[in-house]
């Protein structure tokens, strides 16, 4: 797991062939305006710009998760948005299986620490990353680019 403000994304290149558009797009779209919904910036990576109330962190857990096939980067762009995170390699409590379509595998462990994003900060989740998004009071604007490995 990254966790880091956008003016340092350069840091970040080497980590994947696809991670210099991505932030490119980042730096390029005005995403204060950008209406939500799904996009394509090009083959391997997809947009997902979300705005929604923050949820508890129990809601959160109900959903905690990774995938195999993408790397999430998620930046917050309004909002202050609390994550739930834990290594998936000491996840033991599957929540069914692996969902190959959607690329998402749920489990029901706890979270072994809590991070908070403010507007400008990411964070980029590798499929070792068990994470829970959007806690958070108030309504939270964010930015997930799926990076396809």
């Amino acid at each position: 797991m990254i966790i880091d403000t956008i003016q340092n994304a350069s840091r970040y290149l080497s980590c994947h062939p696809l991670f210099g558009q991505a932030f490119e797009y980042v730096n390029d779209a005005d995403l204060m305006n950008a209406p939500d919904g799904k996009g394509e910036i090009s083959e391997g990576l997809r947009t997902i710009i979300s705005t929604a109330q923050g949820k508890t962190k129990e809601a959160s857990l109900a959903k905690f998760e990774c995938h195999d096939q993408h790397i999430d980067i998620q930046l917050c762009i309004s909002g202050v948005e609390t994550f739930g995170w834990k290594p998936r390699s000491a996840c033991i409590l599957p929540n069914g299986d692996f969902n190959a379509e959607k690329d998402v595998q749920f489990y029901q462990d706890a979270a072994d620490t809590f991070f908070q994003l403010q507007p400008g900060q990411f964070a980029v989740f590798f499929p070792e990353d068990v994470h829970a998004p959007m806690i958070g009071e108030g309504e939270i604007k964010k930015l997930v680019i799926k990076v396809k490995i």
